[in-house]
């Protein structure tokens, strides 16, 4: 794997660290990019202090010329780009009924338009060069509609769901693959965040294996997704859930 470089966004705390770390531990040269410029640096430091290996980003992930700005940085600074992670997300719990429209548009403008366009940009270098491997954070919300986060957050999960299959469709013939992992609910910061500590307990209870997942088995499937033997893996959703969502 020595040589591989990937773009993790959100990288800079939660699942995201997870992810890079994951990566970085298997070879990879790994960006992590996030709008909090320290959390990156601080997360990129924890890799490599020297900076060889980890290169913090800022990126507005909703910005088609910041996502290009970050691909010239990984040329320049690696010459190459072989796998990118979309992760960045926004999450807010909110009741339906009362979730305003601006912040309805806000979280689609991360969640989703900003999976749109980071396929985008990375998937049309990963074409020209007839190499590249796409790994889309989806959630188990997307598929059941969610019931500790908000109608917004379910919503635009399920389109990257949706996503995920168009870009793997078109991108298929160039030796492009693109993949969504689904997670329920992890021991990460955001579920400690968005669960009140009252209903913890329920939650951990109402899941079938009885806890909550572990984000370092996430980082271990996105590894195996992004290698180059995973050429056959394409358009799918895998599901993390502890048995919560089975199909």
């Amino acid at each position: 794997m020595s040589g591989r470089v990937a773009l993790v966004t959100g990288a800079g705390g939660g699942l995201g660290s997870a992810l890079a770390i994951g990566l970085h531990a298997s070879g990879y040269r790994v960006a992590l990019a996030d709008t909090d410029e320290g959390a990156a640096a601080a997360a990129a430091a924890t890799l490599d202090p020297s900076g060889g290996t980890a290169l913090p980003l800022w990126l507005d992930v909703r910005e088609i010329g910041h996502w290009q700005r970050a691909l010239s940085a990984l040329l320049d600074r690696w010459g190459a780009a072989h796998v990118l992670v979309n992760n960045a997300a926004m999450t807010v719990a909110r009741p339906v009924m009362e979730i305003p429209p601006d912040e309805f548009d806000a979280v689609l403008a991360v969640n989703l338009r900003g999976t749109f366009l980071g396929c985008q940009v990375f998937g049309g270098h990963f074409r020209d060069r007839g190499h590249g491997r796409i790994v889309n954070m989806a959630s188990l919300a997307g598929q059941n509609g969610g019931t500790a986060t908000g109608a917004h957050y379910a919503a635009s999960k399920a389109g990257i769901v949706a996503l995920t299959k168009v870009f793997a469709r078109d991108l298929a013939p160039f030796g492009v693959t693109v993949n969504a992992i689904a997670p329920g609910p992890l021991d990460t910061p955001m579920v400690h965040r968005t669960v009140p500590p009252e209903r913890l307990d329920a939650l951990r209870a109402a899941i079938p294996v009885g806890g909550l997942g572990d984000p370092g088995f996430v980082a271990r499937l996105v590894v195996q997704l992004a290698s180059p033997e995973a050429g056959f893996a394409t358009g799918a959703t895998w599901d993390v859930n502890g048995g919560l969502y089975m199909r």
